[in-house]
Parts: C-alpha cells; sequence; structure tokens
C-alpha cells in the first residue's frame, strides 16, 4: 500500500461519499494498492477517536465504491495493519465487484461520437494536446459518476454545448466537494442535491457569444478606455447576463415536485468571449441588484462608497430593465452564483494538484485577488508556480454567491461553504463574506517539456 495525497483520492472516489459519513468520521489518511485498483481510506471515529481503514474498488461501471472495511482499533497503526489482507482479496476478485445497481455502460467524454468536423474546437483542442492531459485525465474518473439525466451530454460536450456542460461538470464537482449526493429522478433542474446540512436545487446556464443572422460571431465590444469599461459593466454585460437568467425564470422550476420548499439557485457563467468572464464579473451584482456602487476616497484617505439605484441598462437599440431580484417570481430564486475562475483551466490545474496526465505539463497561474486592504480600490495581483508542493486549491475556490434579499427560502451559507457570500442592505451597500483567499479571475500559462 502507498500513501497517495488528499486531493488525488477526491479525484478518484469523493462522489461516493454519503453525507453522514461526513459527521460521523474524520477522513486522516489516503492511500492505493495494485495501481489504484483497490483505494484505502482511514477514519477516525469523532465520537470515540477510534480508527478504522475503509477499503473501495471499482464496480461494473468503473466507479469506486465502498467495498469493505476493518473493525475499529485503538490507532491508526492498528487499523492499516489489518487491511493488505482485505485489499489482497479485493484484488483477486478484481472487475468483478458488481453492486447490483450498476445501468448501462461506463460513460466515456472523450471518445468521439460524431464526425471530426463536428467536434467542438475547445473538445478537440483538449482531448489532443499534452498540455491539457491532466484536465482531461482528471474528468475520465470524475464522469463515472455523472448522469446524464438529458441523455445528450456526451454529444454536447463534443460539439456545440462544450461551454454549457463543461459549466455543469464544474458545478458537479463544487457539489460533490461540499458533501453533496443528487436525486437522480429528476432531469430538471440540473441537479437536487443534499448533504449533512440541508437539500439544494442548482440550474445552470451561461452566456454565450452571439452571432449575427448569416452566422457570423459577433465581436465583443472594445474595453481600451476606462469609459468603455464602464459601458461593457454597467451597460452591456448586464443585458447579456439578462437573457439567460430571465428565460431561466420563465421556466418557474419551483414549481416542480422537486424543488417545491428547498433553495433554488441559479449558476451562470460568461462564455460570450474569450476570458470574458474574467472581465465582467463586476456586471453581474450590478444587473442582479440594480445598483451601482461609486467610489471616492476622503481627505484622510478612507475608502466612501455611494450606492445608486439603476432603473434600466441601454445598449444601441436595446434596452433592459435593471433588478433581476425584484421581477415577478424572483422571489422563488434563493440566490444567483458563479465562478470567474471555472474554466478548463480549473480543471487542468486540479488535475496537476491531483498527480494526473503527463509530468512534463508545467502550470502558472496569474490572476488578481481580493484585496484584504479595506481602503484599497485595486486588487491583489499574483502569480502562483502551479506544480509547487505549496499550491492548494479547491473546487469552491472563486464562487461568488449573491443572495436574494426577497427569497421566499432564503440559502444558508453554509450549504456553500468555501464561496464567497453577498448581501443587499436596505442602505443599498453590498455586504460581502469573503474567504481569507479569494482570486477574481486569472489566466494559466501552460508549458511542456523542461
Amino acid at each position: 500500500m502507498q500513501d497517495i495525497k488528499q486531493v488525488r483520492f477526491e479525484a478518484l472516489a469523493a462522489y461516493c461519499r454519503q453525507p453522514g459519513a461526513l459527521i460521523a468520521a474524520e477522513e486522516v489518511r489516503w492511500l492505493e494498492a495494485y495501481d489504484e485498483e483497490v483505494l484505502i481510506v482511514v477514519i477516525r471515529d469523532v465520537t470515540d477517536g477510534d480508527y478504522s481503514a475503509m477499503l473501495l474498488a471499482r464496480d461494473l461501471k468503473e466507479r469506486y465504491r465502498w467495498v469493505e472495511m476493518t473493525t475499529f482499533f485503538e490507532t491508526m497503526d492498528k487499523a492499516l495493519a489489518a487491511a493488505p489482507a482485505l485489499a489482497e482479496r479485493i484484488h483477486s476478485d478484481f472487475g468483478k465487484q458488481a453492486q447490483g445497481d450498476e445501468r448501462g455502460k461506463p460513460v466515456d467524454f472523450f471518445t468521439p461520437i460524431v464526425a471530426k468536423e463536428k467536434l467542438n474546437r475547445d473538445f478537440a483542442t483538449i482531448s489532443s494536446l499534452e498540455g491539457y492531459s491532466p484536465a482531461v485525465e482528471l474528468m475520465k474518473p470524475m464522469m463515472r459518476w455523472y448522469e446524464d439525466a438529458d441523455g445528450n451530454f456526451v454529444e454536447q460536450f463534443q460539439t456545440t454545448g462544450f461551454d454549457t456542460r463543461l459549466w455543469e461538470l464544474y458545478l458537479f464537482a463544487a457539489l460533490v466537494e461540499s458533501g453533496y449526493i443528487f436525486d437522480k429522478r429528476f432531469a430538471m433542474p440540473d441537479f437536487c442535491a443534499r448533504n449533512a446540512f440541508g437539500e439544494l436545487c442548482v440550474e445552470a446556464t451561461t452566456v454565450n457569444p452571439s452571432r449575427t443572422r448569416g452566422g457570423e460571431l459577433v465581436p465583443p465590444p472594445p474595453l481600451d478606455t476606462d469609459g468603455q469599461m464602464q459601458a461593457f459593466q454597467r451597460q452591456y454585460m448586464p443585458i447579456r447576463y439578462a437573457g439567460p437568467l430571465t428565460t431561466k425564470l420563465g421556466k418557474m422550476y419551483w414549481e416542480k415536485k422537486s424543488v417545491k420548499g428547498r433553495p433554488l439557485v441559479i449558476a451562470i457563467q460568461d462564455f460570450h468571449a474569450p476570458n470574458s468572464m474574467v472581465m465582467s464579473r463586476t456586471a453581474l451584482p450590478i444587473y442582479l441588484y440594480g445598483m451601482a456602487w461609486d467610489w471616492q476616497k476622503d481627505a484622510d484617505g478612507k475608502l466612501i462608497i455611494t450606492p445608486r439605484k439603476i432603473e434600466a441598462h441601454i445598449w444601441g437599440q436595446k434596452t433592459v430593465a435593471s433588478g433581476f431580484f425584484s421581477l415577478p417570481g424572483s422571489e422563488n430564486i434563493s440566490a444567483v452564483i458563479s465562478n470567474a475562475s471555472a474554466t478548463i483551466s480549473k480543471f487542468n490545474r486540479m488535475g496537476v494538484l491531483a498527480g494526473f496526465g503527463s509530468k512534463r505539463v508545467h502550470l502558472v497561474r496569474e490572476g488578481t485577488a481580493a484585496n484584504r486592504d479595506p481602503n484599497s480600490v485595486l486588487p491583489v495581483i499574483f502569480t502562483h508556480d502551479v506544480n509547487s508542493p505549496d499550491y492548494s486549491e479547491t473546487w469552491m475556490e472563486g464562487m461568488d454567491v449573491y443572495h436574494n434579499p426577497n427569497a421566499a427560502h432564503p440559502l444558508h451559507p453554509s450549504m456553500l461553504p468555501g464561496a464567497a457570500h453577498h448581501w443587499l442592505r436596505e442602505d443599498g451597500q453590498l455586504e460581502s463574506c469573503v474567504p481569507e483567499w479569494q482570486p477574481f479571475g486569472s489566466v494559466t500559462r501552460i508549458f511542456v517539456g523542461k
């Protein structure tokens, strides 16, 4: 048996956890045997402090599942000493670990099911380049657990819906990380989930590129001056966010049996242009709350933020009312969430952390993050070596949760731990609870070879 990093164990087997396990026991060590045909996790009972080793192996759909466990011992060493015999027995029966509930064949995201010329350009890129091998190898164990409720996930992932399906896959990983399991009986909304603290429903949507009637991509507006950037954040992007959000509002998911009485969250990601989510992050709360926040510094250098009500957003011939959380029916939406960092680069970084992919791949992450100085108007600029032993990252890292002040079923912050949570106060100020480290957006540079 060999020790493995927790992040690798999480990538391989986190999807089989049950919510109660996170309360009853603490995981303290992770190992593998027989080239990861068997995984071992040592747990400590939180009540009496005893240790046991749990053993997992793949079922007929290639998903790691609980197979066996040792009895509880007073020490970790004794629990581990009892594990090899169990691992050997499991390995001798490897490939026959049927659990009785496997239906269908293992899901495969990456074997093309359409003609080469129909493949999405980004899908073709990550599937073929060594630099993205950490992301691809990370997704393979993840996809064994992803349930394709719509029946078209793989086709869309490979063709017209790559960005949308990638966003859904990210949300799946972030919810699993937070201890959720999923009710697979319902196709809508995208996720009906519960963990040890409650239930949550999530519907995913994206801002997609605009095209002319002839099918040509409409280029995004220029962002060369401060005035252009402000118009982008206060006019153009709120209108772009309004389209998919109001469309989802019109679906009235809260009337479905699977959602009634539960918090309902809309998760939105901006894919309208390359790296656009880094620049459009500021625009989302402006549209959601119908507010803009101007700033200035007083004579003592103290930052003064002045909220200002916005009635509408105007771009060209289009006008959209501001304030999504004030629209009829929006009280049924508990919150809107986003994460500018949730792109293919995040999958690549998490893959490197977990030891997947080519060992020749080296990643350098550059970006901006929240500044803890209350009087600063500028973010922290960072450069991180992802391959460094000191680098760490979670799926939830970078997520923003904008709470609806009028929500019929408010979302408790503990339901999405590790995210930044934001509330609109009665005085118009935005109150935020931000983790110690909160990246706003980043670019990850890929180097292959020496």
